[in-house]
């Protein structure tokens, strides 16, 4: 295996960028014609884009949780939104701090819920029978009770002034916490904003946004807040101040991790990053108008349900949308991104001006991505598109070899929990999955996986399926295929060919052979992708 260059016989730092609802062709380094992001781009500049990198799931907590276990949903436990990590889940963020590392975290964390409010799915019990005690009806005893998950509540910490995190939190010693989205965040964020700003309530949320005629697009809005009390701005400045302490005391490495709570619905960039971007100026996605051949049965009922008026466009359901409105989403949404684009910028300026660049590894990367308008959707769920589960990705380290040289490698979240510790010089715990990707960050032109697995399991019921729906997914460098436990419908395209998937070949005879080839390596993916933890204690 190639080696990356040691930096000076010294651990390297890492400075982590997340952003969230954020799709790879939405960076003007991964091509884009209209947005810019030069702060970005001279990341990727410096480092290793990759084109070809993978969430192991589009949802968020799942796929925030697989970051820092380097596990999959399926294994790690949060496999749907609102079932929290395990406060006993081991973390990357653990080993490192135990290896003397300084752990911080800035914004946005999403490892438990945030809302306060109960779960969409309910218990069943059948018919006849009795429940158990409450104590015994998961799979585990005592579990939710080995700690608080009420930590991110955003109305606890709106409403009690003492709510504050139990530190360290999945091995983060120190976290400025950011709850929700838009400009309706909360956590350590509206208590800065607040006591600054004493009408901040006023200024904030659909409610007192300012009128703008020309955007019709749901959760569109124009906040009143200004740029400097906007979330990105705090987790600029919160990230700035921990840089500045980590320059003071030099004495151990640090793992600092910035997370973004934007790009995300509600779209609501503030000041002159509204009209930043013209939506006249946007091309809405080719898929949006087409028809899929042969037709979708969840898009047909989607499409459906709108024409009859019967959707919600004000949740976090996905929801039909016209040419003009996708436009709109994306305009503000290249406003939010252009917004961290311009924090990045000072981040790193600020890096290099306290001597620390030479000896920190700069990670640029997403939650996962949204339909913005593919296929007439918007936000995220069930159907693995393309803009939904490839996200932005850049590694950028002092002395890599060929920088600027963007990878087609296949990668995805799963790896970077190993790729984290392997750099640091600290060995996986047992169970940790995923792929040291130092292959293709030492050559671009190296191998990565020859297929990856993308799980989602859904947390409620909704585009058409009886049930909260799970899905499987196998992603190679060519091909798609993912299949649904509820219904018999599957989905296969042939990304080189078919792009936007459009034709689904899952029942065409043609390519059978191929059906089957995908099934097989899928199964077979799913195998060595099993839990292999816990270790023996011994020989039975």
């Amino acid at each position: 295996m190639q080696e990356l260059p040691h930096m000076a016989d010294t651990r390297p730092n890492f400075l982590v960028f997340i952003t969230d609802q954020h799709r790879a062709d939405h960076l003007s380094c991964m091509g884009n014609p209209v947005l810019r992001t030069p702060n970005i781009d001279a990341i990727a500049a410096r480092g290793r884009r990759y084109e070809k990198f993978y969430v192991s799931t589009p949802i968020c907590m799942p796929n925030r949780a697989t970051l820092f276990t380097g596990r999959m949903p399926s294994l790690h436990g949060a496999h749907c939104n609102g079932a929290p990590l395990a406060l006993s889940a081991n973390t990357l963020t653990e080993l490192l701090r135990c290896d003397g590392y300084r752990t911080e975290l800035v914004g946005k964390v999403h490892l438990q819920n945030m809302t306060g409010r109960p779960a969409a799915m309910e218990r069943n019990c059948p018919s006849g029978l009795r429940h158990p005690p409450e104590s015994h009806r998961e799979a585990w005893l005592g579990l939710w009770r080995d700690g608080r998950y009420d930590q991110e509540n955003t109305a606890l910490w709106q409403d009690n002034p003492a709510h504050q995190l139990d530190l360290p939190y999945y091995g983060f010693e120190k976290v400025r916490l950011c709850t929700m989205h838009g400009d309706v965040v909360g956590g350590e964020w509206r208590r800065w904003a607040g006591q600054m700003l004493p009408d901040l309530a006023a200024l904030i949320g659909p409610a007192n946004a300012s009128p703008d005629q020309r955007y019709t697009v749901p959760q569109g809005y124009r906040t009143r807040l200004p740029e400097e009390y906007y979330p990105t701005t705090f987790v600029e400045q919160h990230t700035v101040a921990a840089l500045e302490s980590c320059a003071d005391d030099r004495s151990k490495p640090f793992f600092l991790v910035s997370s973004f709570p934007d790009p995300h619905h509600p779209f609501t960039p503030p000041g002159h990053y509204w009209d930043l971007y013209d939506p006249d100026e946007i091309m809405p996605p080719s898929s949006l108008a087409a028809r899929e051949c042969p037709a979708s049965p969840v898009l047909d009922h989607m499409r459906a349900r709108h024409l009859a008026g019967g959707e919600n466009r004000q949740g976090t359901t996905p929801f039909i949308v016209d040419a003009r409105e996708a436009c709109e989403a994306i305009a503000l949404s290249y406003g939010m991104i252009a917004m961290i684009d311009d924090a990045v910028g000072r981040i790193m300026a600020r890096l290099q001006a306290l001597d620390l660049a030479e000896n920190t590894i700069v990670i640029f990367m997403s939650d996962h991505g949204d339909f913005m308008g593919d296929h007439g959707l918007m936000l995220k769920s069930a159907l693995h598109y393309q803009g939904l589960v490839r996200v932005p990705f850049i590694w950028s380290e002092p002395g890599m070899a060929a920088p600027g040289h963007p990878t087609r490698a296949l990668h995805s979240t799963l790896d970077f929990g190993r790729t984290i510790l392997a750099r640091a010089g600290i060995a996986p715990f047992w169970g940790m999955q995923g792929r040291d990707m130092a292959p293709s960050l030492a050559d671009p032109e190296a191998a990565g996986h020859d297929a990856l697995l993308i799980e989602e399991d859904g947390h409620e019921t909704g585009m058409g399926f009886s049930a909260p729906v799970r899905v499987r997914t196998l992603m190679t460098a060519r091909h798609r295929l993912s299949i649904y436990d509820d219904t018999d419908w599957a989905e296969l395209y042939d990304l080189e060919n078919d792009p936007d998937e459009m034709s689904n070949l899952v029942d065409d005879p043609a390519h059978a052979s191929l059906r089957s080839a995908c099934f097989e390596r899928l199964s077979r993916l799913m195998t060595s992708l099993a839990d292999r933890s816990p270790f023996p204690i011994g020989r039975a």
